[in-house]
């Protein structure tokens, strides 16, 4: 199994769009900070000019943390097209090169070979969090340095001492690649239904946006249909961020995400092992 993973990470790398996503988030990371260089000062009056009224703040808020805290809210759309264009070409990128039947002479089981490149799918997404994560925290550390972590939602504004901030973002980034996890596996599982690439990433985003569309309607229907709908959990990493965790929402939450996943995987061997293999 370990040299068909290493077969399948092969492939992955060779091909040039895989560093679409780690030169993206190079791109949009080094933007942001660049941006809060020279105007993170005046968005952070902004954000705290109600407490400037009552309070003296002092200590670097503008730093390395609020910097990845800024960054981990691109998750939504962003990051999630850019691994459905990897993962999404996993399996109808052999159909499309017409290879299914060489790769399959070999002497391992279809369940073997599926299951090999959907951990090399799982160790891209991997890389790509930590890519984002190294970069957020560790070039933001170095133009920034660290501080405390002011945080505001739900008109709710939070200040984190220094030494209270890096185990959540340890914690924020494991939730990070759960969630997109799930954006790989159900590429992945589109990937098992055709046998052009374009589909599977097309089909993924789309769902990815309907269901964050009827998730932010006030409509009682969508609501009953929210529970049901794995985007509803993808950005539950801001609870990491409350003064007091729910640690039982957020592991019901992971539960759903990793249940999601285990029915994608699954529903991709079976579509895989009943296929025709023409080509």
């Amino acid at each position: 199994m370990i040299t068909l993973i290493n077969i399948e990470l092969y492939k992955i790398f060779k091909k040039w769009r895989t560093y679409i996503g780690f030169i993206a988030i190079a791109i949009l990371t080094l933007a942001v900070e660049f941006a809060m260089y020279y105007e993170g000062d005046r968005s952070l009056n902004f954000m705290t000019r109600n407490l400037q009224q009552s309070f003296l703040l002092v200590g670097n808020l503008l730093n390395c943390y609020l910097i990845s805290y800024i960054l981990l809210n691109s998750l939504g759309i962003h990051i999630p097209f850019l691994i459905a264009l990897v993962t999404g070409d996993l399996l109808a990128g052999e159909a499309t090169a017409g290879t299914y039947r060489l790769v399959l002479t070999r002497p391992v089981s279809r369940s073997s070979l599926i299951t090999a490149k959907f951990i090399a799918g799982i160790i891209y997404t991997l890389l790509l969090v930590f890519w984002l994560a190294l970069l957020s925290i560790g070039v933001g550390y170095l133009i920034f340095g660290t501080g405390e972590l002011i945080t505001a939602s739900g008109g709710e504004i939070i200040i984190f001492a220094r030494d209270d901030v890096l185990w959540r973002f340890f914690l924020a980034y494991g939730y990070a690649f759960l969630s997109m996890s799930v954006v790989a596996t159900l590429a992945f599982l589109f990937s098992s239904f055709v046998e052009n690439a374009i589909g599977p990433i097309v089909s993924t985003m789309a769902i990815i946006i309907v269901f964050l569309i009827i998730s932010g309607l006030d409509v009682n229907l969508f609501k009953q249909l929210k529970p049901f709908l794995f985007t509803s959990y993808m950005s539950d990493w801001k609870m990491i961020f409350k003064d007091n965790i729910d640690y039982y929402s957020l592991i019901k939450s992971s539960s759903i995400l990793i249940a999601h996943i285990i029915l994608f995987y699954r529903t991709a061997i079976y579509t895989f092992n009943k296929k025709d293999i023409l080509s």
